[in-house]
C-alpha cells in the first residue's frame, strides 16, 4: 500500500499545499509508504511566457492568496525576471539533487518554492538550479552533470509516465494504492486532518 503524491516544484498551488503536506506526512501510519512523483507541469520552453500568461498565472496566485491567506508570494519575479513557462528543469533539479542522498529531493523541492515565489528567482534556469543546490551543501560539479544527464532524464519521463498511468492531470494530487484499488485522496489546503481520515478509512 503507497500514497503516491503527485506534484511539480513550480506549482503554485503545491507551494501553498506544503504546510498541510509536511503536517500529513508526519500523521499518516507508519507502515504507510509516501511516494513523490514529479508530474511535469510544463516542458521545456526558451521563449518568454506570453502577456496573456503571465496575467493568467499572477491570477492564480492572487487567488491562491484568497484560498491559503499565509501563502505569500513576491510578485517582483514578473518584472525581475524573463518568466517561461517550463517546470521541466525543475523536475530535473529535484531529480539531480535525489542522486547525492535521502531527503534531498525534498530540501531541493522546498529550496525551488523559495527562490522562486519569495526571492523572485526563475528556476526554470539551470543557473539558478546550481545557485540553490551550492546553498543546499551539495556536491556541485556533480549536480550539475547529474541536472544534464540521460539518466536524470529517463527518470523524468519515468515519473510522467507513472502520472498518466494515474490519470493524474492536476497538481498537487494525493492517490492511495492498495492492492485492489486506487483511491484519489481530495487536497485540503486548510486541514490535513480530513485527508488523513479519508486515508485511514481505506486502509
Amino acid at each position: 500500500m503507497k500514497l503516491y503524491y503527485f506534484h511539480d516544484p513550480m506549482c503554485s498551488w503545491c507551494y501553498a499545499f506544503r504546510p498541510k503536506l509536511q503536517k500529513l506526512k508526519e500523521a499518516i501510519p507508519v507502515d504507510l509508504t509516501m511516494v513523490n512523483i514529479l508530474g511535469g507541469l510544463a516542458p521545456d520552453e526558451d521563449a518568454v511566457m506570453s502577456e496573456a500568461m503571465q496575467q493568467t498565472i499572477q491570477h492564480h496566485w492572487r487567488r491562491i492568496q484568497e484560498v491559503v491567506p499565509a501563502t505569500r508570494f513576491n510578485y517582483d519575479f514578473w518584472t525581475s525576471c524573463e518568466p517561461r513557462r517550463s517546470t521541466w528543469p525543475g523536475c530535473r533539479g529535484v531529480i539531480a539533487a535525489g542522486k547525492q542522498g535521502a531527503g534531498y529531493d525534498d530540501a531541493m523541492t522546498q529550496a525551488i518554492q523559495r527562490a522562486y515565489y519569495l526571492e523572485a528567482k526563475n528556476p526554470s534556469d539551470y543557473s539558478t538550479l546550481i545557485e540553490i543546490a551550492t546553498g543546499l551543501g551539495l556536491d556541485v560539479d556533480r549536480y550539475e552533470i547529474d541536472l544534464k544527464s540521460g539518466e536524470t532524464e529517463a527518470e523524468l519521463q519515468r515519473q510522467l509516465r507513472v502520472t498518466s498511468e494515474y490519470g493524474v492531470t492536476g497538481f498537487p494530487s494525493l492517490v492511495l494504492d492498495t492492492a485492489e484499488k486506487r483511491h484519489a485522496i481530495k487536497v485540503d489546503y486548510i486541514d490535513y486532518e480530513p485527508m488523513l481520515n479519508a486515508i485511514r478509512a481505506v486502509m
